[in-house]
């Protein structure tokens, strides 16, 4: 036989195969529609479970990098004496020059300063607060803009040099420090030659809260942090580097201190911690100058990223008992339909059917009636997802802190959809494979006297 006659005697087979399976499922519809209710509703509330971790760690990521820190850090520490470390990178156009020629030219490249100090109302009003102080210029910084809502006053306001310094609060630091736009509000920091010093500074805009990353953050200027450090108009606190994917970061992160090794620059060995967190450890080696620090927004997120961490462990262990559910499941209903139909089982064998072909008849019924529901219930959770989005559907204060915003937020992504309609079904399969097995494995007389 020629592998062309082959191929249309298969193809001939199972057209015939996949019609005595449809035939079933259609007479046996009740089995069939709570089978294939269950395996819709299963695979829904899959594609909802990941859509809000998808939501929630998109959410978290764009809010961190816009507000905290890039995809990938150039920082480091610049030691006066071996005891003395300030978050420092001296000279950085020079140090940007190497990343930039590393880089692919759509990739923004911004710097910021940091610090850290005191925030007081001047007036005696309110209640100090220590904060994070971070200096950008607005201009170049549109993510910004796109991600803090203001209430009162405007960012681009920060540009304003008429008024002496500016600075951005957010709506509960403005509470707890009682003021409001063209209000003043004192920055005092230790410097790093241990003086104290301090700059008064004028509110000019108030932005709703984001979570944790607008509990401890206030934006100013950066010539406003240079002189509350005294620093150098050269100086900086770190390069911020915004990828395409933020999953190309640390890949990223090991060609740039190979890159800046090579330029001459001494790298500080990687570490999975926030910059604020390697003092005490900086401090402890004997060596002065400039050290650069090359890290990822997992590292400077490190003390929070265990809720990611959490809601994938929580993801996971979910999806793994929606799987059990379904193949459970549909082995108990195999194995009932196996028991009613052992004399159709008996009489197909009987008229020459072989044992590959039972086997491949009972696996295609469960294929085809998870394949459809898989599909409406992906269908269903996408609809489900979009609605709760159009509801924005409110979330207390305790959420809001990880969720980094007030509102309930589902993203559908492809890879999602892909293992609904790719897991569901195969699991069905593979859950209805040795009930199949034990009926291919079926003697026709044994079926039919079971029936007699």
């Amino acid at each position: 036989m020629s592998s062309q006659s082959r191929t249309q005697r298969m193809g001939s087979t199972l057209g015939r195969l996949c019609l005595i399976a449809g035939r079933n499922l259609v007479q046996s519809r009740k089995r069939t529609l709570m089978l294939g209710t269950a395996i819709l509703l299963v695979t829904m509330l899959l594609v909802l479970v990941n859509s809000l971790t998808t939501g929630i760690r998109e959410t978290m990521l764009r809010t961190v990098t816009t507000l905290s820190t890039g995809h990938v850090n150039v920082g480091g520490f610049y030691k006066i004496t071996s005891g003395q470390a300030a978050p420092v990178v001296t000279s950085y156009e020079e140090v940007m020059k190497p990343v930039r020629a590393s880089l692919p030219s759509n990739i923004n490249v911004v710097d910021r300063v940091r610090g850290w100090g005191k925030v007081v109302n001047p007036s005696g009003e309110g209640r100090p607060m220590q904060l994070g102080l971070t200096g950008i210029d607005i201009m170049q910084e549109s993510g910004i803009i796109d991600v803090v809502e203001v209430l009162d006053g405007r960012l681009m306001d920060l540009t304003r040099t008429d008024v002496g310094h500016t600075a951005v609060l957010f709506e509960k630091q403005a509470k707890r420090l009682k003021v409001g736009v063209g209000d003043t509000i004192t920055l005092s920091v230790v410097t790093p030659n241990r003086s104290n010093n301090a700059i008064d500074v004028q509110v000019v805009a108030i932005c709703k809260d984001v979570g944790l990353m607008s509990a401890w953050n206030v934006f100013t200027r950066k010539d406003t942090i240079r002189s509350l450090y005294l620093l150098d108009p050269g100086a900086t606190g770190a390069i911020q580097i915004y990828l395409e994917d933020a999953d190309d970061a640390q890949d990223t992160a090991e060609a740039l201190r190979a890159t800046l090794a090579d330029a001459g620059y001494r790298i500080m060995e990687p570490e999975a911690k926030p910059f604020w967190m390697k003092f005490q450890t900086v401090t402890r080696e004997d060596w002065t100058g400039q050290k650069l620090d090359v890290t990822t927004w997992e590292d400077e997120l490190a003390t929070i990223i265990w809720t990611l961490q959490a809601l994938q462990g929580v993801k996971t262990i979910v999806f793994a008992v929606l799987l059990i559910i379904i193949i459970v499941g549909l082995m108990n209903s195999l194995w009932m339909a196996i028991r009613e139909r052992t004399r159709e089982i008996g009489t197909l064998r009987a008229i020459g059917m072989g044992r590959g072909s039972v086997l491949a008849l009972f696996l295609l019924e469960a294929g085809m009636l998870s394949t459809v529901a898989a599909v409406l219930g992906t269908l269903t959770g996408v609809g489900v997802a979009a609605l709760m989005n159009a509801m924005n559907i409110q979330v207390g204060q305790g959420f809001q802190l990880f969720l980094m915003r007030d509102t309930l937020h589902l993203v559908i992504s492809g890879s999602d959809i892909g293992i609904a309609l790719t897991m569901i079904p195969a699991c069905a399969i593979l859950g209805a494979l040795y009930p199949a097995y034990r009926a291919a494995r079926m003697k026709p007389v044994t079926a039919l006297q079971h029936v007699s």
